[in-house]
């Protein structure tokens, strides 16, 4: 199968982060996606690139005259555009959205930056950090009493950034096809972190979340949703919220019937005043097994417990291999397309190409002759 969206043609316009992985995630979809890549930038030949998988790759100077025409050109056989320049760049190079729309009315255009094409700070440099920042979504991510933690540049560039793109050129697509208009789609790192803290923003509505670090249910201020430390300096990570699978929880722990229904030592869960100290009884008991002890004795409970992996032990997993969560992609293991389809599932991807591997072979599919090839190739133009 070649996935959902298979026959949709898509121009990238190569750059870091967020644009790549909105360009892998159509293109494990079933996408044709052409990647527009720079001359070689010294970048080593074996680099994996494993979020150029699944592409066709053509080398165009777009600081070279007849470069923006090449783009404008392929533009007119797509369905999509993404690009992730600062915004009015796109414009000065000569493939900006009014260029392109003009090529191909039905085009979608999107654009992938960290602050938005408007607003005070919208041609300001920036990384994830800045833009999660901002959104309001870094300030509750951190242990009580110490400074935020950047999550990576998960919440930012790939969940909020590249996801977000590719949800909205999926959108437009859907709409250009009912309308047989296409539109620009701005993607704004800072409006998807945002979005993504929503849920955030009702708890703060309803006084149910406090703006202080480790004070709430989900931010490490409870004790029964946190990470414990094993006795082999490893982790185990619980979310028991629900009263029964917190119970299920102290069964596991051997602290089962000390819930301080009874009288007994240990603190009810829902008492927060004595949080610290049922913090500390867990913690204690969590210190007296190593994780993968640990592991088999919550393995398939509803105590909602899990150990905490190393990247490269997650490849391994055994429920992720029965789930082919990660998938060899030539010589290298990686997160495989997802989510699942059941009528319609994607194959796995193909390794990341050379760039320019098929400059050849996409300008020839999209009307150009051999003579223009060989013309821009001599120019400069292609590689």
């Amino acid at each position: 199968m070649a996935g959902p969206l298979d026959g949709v043609k898509v121009i990238e316009i190569a750059g870091i982060g967020p644009g790549p992985f909105c360009a892998m995630l159509l293109a494990d979809m079933g996408a044709q996606v052409v990647r527009i890549e720079r001359p070689p930038d010294g970048v080593p030949a074996n680099w994996p690139r494993l979020m150029v998988r699944g592409r066709r790759s053509v080398v165009v100077d777009l600081k070279h005259e007849q470069g923006p025409e090449v783009v404008l050109r392929l533009a007119e056989f797509a369905d999509a555009l993404l690009e992730g320049f600062r915004p009015g760049v796109a414009e000065r190079l000569g493939i900006g959205p009014e260029a392109c729309l003009a090529r191909n009315p039905r085009l979608v255009y999107g654009r992938m930056t960290g602050w938005g094409q408007d607003g005070p700070l919208s041609s300001a440099a920036g990384h994830d950090i800045d833009y999660i920042a901002l959104a309001g979504a870094l300030y509750p991510i951190g242990a009580a009493g110490g400074p935020p933690v950047p999550p990576l540049n998960l919440l930012g560039d790939f969940g909020g950034g590249g996801l977000l793109l590719a949800f909205g050129i999926a959108c437009g697509l859907i709409e250009a096809r009912r309308s047989g208009r296409g539109q620009v789609v701005d993607a704004a790192i800072v409006d998807g972190a945002a979005l993504l803290s929503t849920m955030v923003h009702e708890l703060l509505g309803v006084g149910l979340w406090e703006e202080r670090r480790g004070a709430n249910l989900l931010d490490g201020g409870a004790p029964f949703y946190g990470v414990y430390e094993t006795a082999d300096g490893e982790h185990m990570a619980i979310g028991a919220l629900e009263p029964r699978f917190y119970a299920e929880l102290l069964a596991g722990l051997g602290l089962d019937g000390l819930d301080g229904l009874d009288g007994e030592d240990l603190p009810a869960q829902a008492d927060r005043d004595r949080w610290p100290e049922l913090r500390e009884r867990l913690a204690a008991a969590f210190r007296t097994r190593t994780r993968d002890e640990w592991a088999e004795v919550f393995e398939g409970t509803d105590a909602c417990v899990a150990p905490v992996l190393r990247p490269s032990e997650a490849v391994v997993h055994p429920h992720n291999r029965e789930r082919r969560t990660f998938v060899p992609v030539g010589e290298v293991a990686q997160p495989a397309p997802a989510p699942r389809f059941s009528r319609t599932s994607p194959t796995t991807p193909d390794p990341a190409p050379r760039p320019g591997e098929h400059t050849d072979e996409v300008l020839a599919s999209s009307g150009f002759t051999p003579e223009e090839i060989a013309a821009l190739r001599t120019s400069g133009a292609i590689a």
